[in-house]
Parts: C-alpha cells; structure tokens; sequence
C-alpha cells in the first residue's frame, strides 16, 4: 500500500509516522520555568545532529488542544536551558506519567516523585536515577512551516555518565543498561545486542516472530485505538496531584 502524504492531516500523518519509525530513542527532557517551576516530558522525535560542537536534537509538538504550546517549549524557548535524561526500564512508569499534561504551576519531579540531582552548568535539574544526561543550552530553534511545531538544537555542554558505565577509552558500557524506548505509541525494552552477520537460523528464528509483550495486553493492542491518546504527544488522562 502507497498513502499520499497530501491526503493525510497532521494526525493521521503522526500514525504513520511513529509506526513507521521504530525503535524512537526517547529524550526525557527536564526544563525549569523562570519562576523556578521544574518540568519533566518524553520526546521521542529525538536524534544527534552534530559532534563538534555535540548536538542534539528535539521536535516538540503543541498541546492536545492544538495551540497551547507546551511547558517544555516555553521553558526551553524562555531560559535557553533543558537537559536530555536517558530513561531506563525502572523508570518507565514516571515516565509515562511525565507525558500528563500537567498545570504549569505543579512541579513534575515532586509529582511524580522523583529524585533529582543539580546539573552542573545550566538550571533545570535531572533525574537523579538516570544512567546518562546530557545539559543541552540551546543553539537554534526552528519553527515547523504550517504548524505550531519546532525544532530545537541544543548544544551539549557536559555529559553525565553514573560512574560504573563510563569505561576505558571514554566509551559508555551500554549493555549495562535497560534502555527504554518508543514503539509507536508503546515502548520497548532495549534487550539484545547483535553484530552482523548472523547466522540464518537466528535470523529466521526472530525475524518471523511477534514482539514478545511484558504486560498483560492482547497482541495487537496499541494506546493509539483508545481515548487517552493524543497526536500531541501527550497522554489524555489526569496527571498525579503535587
């Protein structure tokens, strides 16, 4: 099957999108607002850009009602400031909960809970738990012709790596860490580590079968068939209270 993508709204784009581009690795993006307020939110369209300066990359869409922009935005856009954690299978449920579309006077990190660590360059704080961060200030933001979306770089000024994971030669012992990341509007255990080739009795073995599910849903159960999903990004349900 072809679909033309000028036959396609933003939301029916968004579907194919996050389906399509899979696995999505997820920034867990930490921001404080200039009254001081912290903000946690998941982003998964979400890449490296650069290496020298390092650089990251975020797209933030509005929220759920299409125009309000998001505190993550409007924190990042206001203070220059955000910090990239990495999330892990440990955290997965805060994480979760951090994509509720919280009053923008609630404290996400005492909301949900959470622990956090001073960065050591800019404002916003990180999550204490997470293995790796990287404190980002921002190098450009570009608006997305056609909407209310935009695309922020964010220059890496120093990297966090939990002391155990940082191994000789200045490499990040990555098999030591349950990665979390995005399936379109579900996620995935980061668990196998391969090389190529493979001989093509592995091959055959995992490429003919299904995801193998961790929780109790049906195989081909997906957020994006129910009411609690949104293109936006967020979850349509209330967060926890501060």
């Amino acid at each position: 099957m072809f679909v033309d993508a000028a036959d396609l709204d933003a939301k029916s784009a968004y579907k194919l999108l996050i389906g399509g581009i899979i696995p999505r690795a997820i920034a867990w993006v930490s921001t404080e607002s200039v009254d001081g307020v912290g903000n946690l939110a998941p982003v998964s369209f979400f890449t490296a850009v650069g290496r020298k300066p390092p650089m990251l990359s975020i797209s933030l869409q509005p929220r759920s009602d299409g125009v309000t922009l998001k505190d993550t935005f409007i924190n990042i856009r206001d203070t220059g400031e955000f910090v990239v954690n990495t999330p892990t299978l440990p955290l997965a449920d805060q994480l979760h909960r951090s994509a509720f579309e919280f009053d923008s006077d609630v404290d996400e990190f005492t909301a949900l809970g959470l622990e956090t660590e001073a960065s050591q360059v800019v404002r916003p704080r990180r999550v204490k738990d997470t293995p790796v961060a990287f404190e980002c200030k921002v190098n450009r933001v570009i608006p997305v012709e056609g909407s209310l979306d935009h695309v922020v770089w964010g220059e890496v000024v120093r990297f966090y790596v939990r002391d155990d994971l940082y191994l000789e030669r200045g490499r990040i012992d990555t098999g030591a860490i349950p990665a979390v990341g995005r399936l379109a509007a579900e996620y995935t255990l980061v668990n196998t580590i391969f090389t190529t080739p493979l001989d093509d009795n592995t091959v055959d073995l995992h490429a003919g079968r299904r995801m193998h599910r961790l929780d109790d849903h049906s195989a081909d159960w997906s957020p994006i068939d129910t009411d609690a999903w949104s293109p936006s990004g967020s979850t349509m349900s209330e967060g926890p209270k501060a």
